[in-house]
């Protein structure tokens, strides 16, 4: 018997619209928006031309979608593969690999990530602010 109850949503959705969401301001000319639930977070990052995301890592699996522009990535310890990901493109990013990022043009980023970023959370992403 399927009791309705057990597979009730213990939160109700939630609805929102990126142009409410005011962008905050990073280093260079990047600005992001974020949205988290419980266990996910989508952000559109926004990059200038010659913005830089510094080498970094973290325990959150990251799905980028490049909606305009491009980004240009070292990935590993020693950045030693390098991929560009152009409109309509798509890097998953596994846990803990290490990875930076220019911008090779003006670009919009979608970023999802599981479980959300703490550090961009909390304001401890220090890499990324100026």
């Amino acid at each position: 018997m399927n009791d309705s109850k057990t597979h009730a949503a213990k939160t109700p959705a939630q609805h929102y619209r990126w142009a409410d969401i005011h962008p905050e301001p990073m280093k260079g000319g990047i600005t992001r928006q974020l949205i988290t639930s419980e266990r996910m977070m989508i952000a559109h990052v926004r990059l200038k031309k010659g913005d830089e995301v510094p080498t970094h890592s973290h325990e959150n699996e990251q799905i980028t979608y490049i909606l305009e522009g491009a980004l240009h990535f070292w990935l590993g310890p020693k950045g030693d593969r390098e991929v560009t990901v152009r409109a309509g493109e798509v890097l998953v990013i596994p846990s803990n690999l290490e990875h930076r990022a220019v911008a090779l043009e003006e670009t919009l980023d979608v970023d999802v990530f599981n479980p959300p970023r703490q550090d961009w959370l909390d304001g401890s992403d220090a890499y990324l602010r100026r």
